[in-house]
Order: C-alpha cells, then structure tokens, then sequence
C-alpha cells in the first residue's frame, strides 16, 4: 500500500465530514457542516457539483431512487440532487440553539442512526438517534460529541464514539429490532493537556468506517492520523496524514479499495494552514483491504 495520499481537486471545505461513496452514480458525496454545503465528485469526467443547504448539513446517506437523507441542525430532510430541495421529514429533537445532527449512517436494515453535538460541551446533553418507521426514536445519551457510527461486515456489532471523551465504544446490535445492549469499552485515548501543542497531541476518534476485514478505522481529529483497529480493539495500522484534522474516512471507488478521507481547516492556526495547504480537502489513497459498500437508508 503507497503511503501516497493525492487530494480531490475541489475547493476545500470549512470542516468536511460524512463521506460516502453512492455505487450506483459511481460518486463520492460529503458534507460541509459550517458551510452549509453539499458536495458531490465524479471520477468519470471529474464533475464537482456544490448544492447550498439552508441549515448545517451533519451527515447524509443514499435513499433508493437517487434522493438522500440529509440531517441538518433544522431536521431530517429528503433531499433531491436533482432538484437541490429539502423535503422535512422530522423536526430537530432537540434545542437547535446549542445542539445539531453530527455523525450519522444506515444499519444493514435501512434504519437511520443519527447522533448529536452539544456544543456548550457540558454537561453532556448530546444523544444518538434512530429513524425508523417515520419517527425517531432517542436510542443513548450521556454524550458530548456523537461520533464514530460504523457497523461490522456481519451487522451484530455497531460502534459509536464520544470525540470529547476520547473514547469508542462497541455495541452488541440486534437487525430484527434494531436495539443494542452490551455496550463496552472498544478503544480510549489519552486527553489533550491544557496548552500542550497539538504536534505531540495524538488526536481524539472522529468519523470511522469498517472494512471488509471488519476493521474499525478511525479519524483522529487534531492528531494527524487514521487508526485502523481489529475487531477485539488491537491496533493494527496508524496511517500518517498531510493534514492535522481528519474527520472521517470511507470506502469507495468500483472495488472500493479507495480510502477518502475528509478534513477540516476551521479556527485552525494560520502557521498551521500554511503549512499544510490541503487542510480542508478530501484525500484518497488505494489501500490492500477492500470496504464495506454503503447501507441505503429507508425513506
């Protein structure tokens, strides 16, 4: 596997996230959240199209037919690339002055899993969140930052993070109900020390995926790196990347062996962005262990 990693020619995103590759348009989509955007690249004639979100867009996923379910501060949306229009699905559950949708995916079975950011940070009023059935459903709390949802190749166990308390967990996860139990410890990390530079800081888990190995791979936002762990939390593979604030990697590509990562470049130092000028881009590289394809959510 190169350690070569070569970035999207596309603008740079205020702080990218949610990245998924859509098998049927042979496309990558992503979000920025505090730009209020949506985006889409097609290798195939190397097409970028941009679509302005009325309300911070946290995550998306694919519905069958060509629309996405786009979770914004403002609610759940059906959105229709075609169109560029938002069609409410459901109204935000919580305050949307101090809370929004983050990180968020599809079970095997079409349920979509959402979670929260709480962004007074404390005390921990963040949550995650089930749609299914036309309603949602408020699923775990005790949570700052909701983060790091992946699911393993057999669909049993379902992973979550909590990015401010430097933690990820692993969950048993029932498809019949769509219920967890068992939740434990998966992987934790050291705190970032007050005033320490974030150069010898080693990050905290933002958005993850999992492989076809059922590896659980893990952005580590301000450390410079992704993770990649086994299913019984050893670490396998640190990989080295050109920016400080990896946000969350997916699969894709025809064989899905391309890795894309994307990045953020809000409130960071102006050395730092000088130095690594592809902060805020969406990065790839070709990796040996193929991904899982995408889970289309249910309308």
């Amino acid at each position: 596997m190169s350690s070569d990693w070569a970035a999207l020619p596309v603008p740079p995103a205020l702080l990218g996230e949610s990245p998924f590759w859509h098998p049927d348009e042979a496309a990558l989509y992503w979000c920025d959240i505090p730009g209020r955007a949506l985006h889409r690249w097609v290798p195939a004639g190397a097409a970028h199209t941009c679509w302005p979100i009325e309300s911070e867009p946290g995550c998306c996923a694919p519905l069958p037919g060509g629309d996405l379910l786009l979770a914004c501060r403002d609610g759940l949306f059906r959105f229709s690339p075609r169109s560029g229009r938002r069609r409410p699905l459901a109204a935000p559950p919580y305050d949307p002055a101090h809370e929004r949708f983050n990180d968020g995916k599809a079970d095997p079975q079409g349920r979509f899993w959402v979670g929260t950011i709480y962004e007074p940070r404390t005390p921990p009023n963040a949550a995650l969140w089930r749609w299914a059935g036309g309603k949602l459903d408020r699923m775990a709390g005790d949570i700052t930052v909701s983060n790091g949802l992946a699911f393993s190749p057999d669909g049993r166990t379902m992973y979550r993070s909590d990015t401010t308390s430097h933690r990820v967990f692993a969950l048993d996860f029932d498809g019949s109900d769509g219920s967890l139990s068992r939740q434990r410890l998966f992987a934790e990390f050291p705190p970032k020390p007050a005033g320490q530079y974030p150069a010898t800081y080693g990050g905290r888990p933002d958005g993850a995926a999992v492989d076809a190995e059922g590896a659980y791979w893990c952005a580590m936002f301000e450390g410079q790196r992704l993770l990649r762990f086994a299913p019984d939390g050893r670490l396998l593979q640190a990989l080295a990347l050109p920016v400080r604030c990896p946000t969350m990697p997916c699969f894709g590509g025809s064989d899905l062996r391309t890795l894309f990562v994307t990045s953020a470049r809000q409130n960071r130092p102006a050395d730092e962005l000088a130095a690594q000028p592809l902060a805020g881009g969406v990065l790839s590289l070709r990796v040996d262990v193929p991904g899982l394809p995408v889970h289309f959510a249910r309308g």
